[in-house]
């Protein structure tokens, strides 16, 4: 039987939730709003991971920026919490897919709102 679960993403896993506690507790600089990590995806060879994230504010440059500078000492506290070999250098990227799901979701809701308001010319 083949492993569903790879220990890439396990690792993945653990990373985005020590990262979030991090960046939540640990970097004090207020150019970083209220971020969010959403998900992690670690190379099968574990060297490099890419942090996906979200804004309540949207896209901003200066948060990119900001967490990219971060890195090393994200990773250095990362190699502190977790137990790797070599821990995987991070490449932060803004998470886009909150957003398409909310405009979808808008378009599915006037959509209904067509569909029902031809319904309802319908019977008469």
């Amino acid at each position: 039987m083949a492993k569903d679960y790879s220990r890439a993403d396990r690792v993945g896993q653990q990373m985005q939730r020590e990262l979030a506690e991090l960046i939540r507790l640990e970097l004090k600089d207020p150019r970083i709003g209220f971020v969010t990590i959403t998900d992690v995806e670690v190379s099968r060879d574990l060297s490099h991971a890419k942090v996906f994230y979200t804004l309540m504010a949207g896209e901003d440059v200066e948060t990119q920026y900001t967490l990219n500078r971060s890195a090393g000492f994200l990773r250095s506290e990362l190699s502190r919490r977790i137990k790797l070999f070599k821990m995987p250098e991070l490449h932060f990227q803004y998470d886009h897919s909150v957003e398409r799901g909310m405009s979808l979701d808008q378009l599915i809701a006037q959509a209904n709102q067509t569909r029902a308001a031809d319904d309802d010319g319908q019977e008469d």
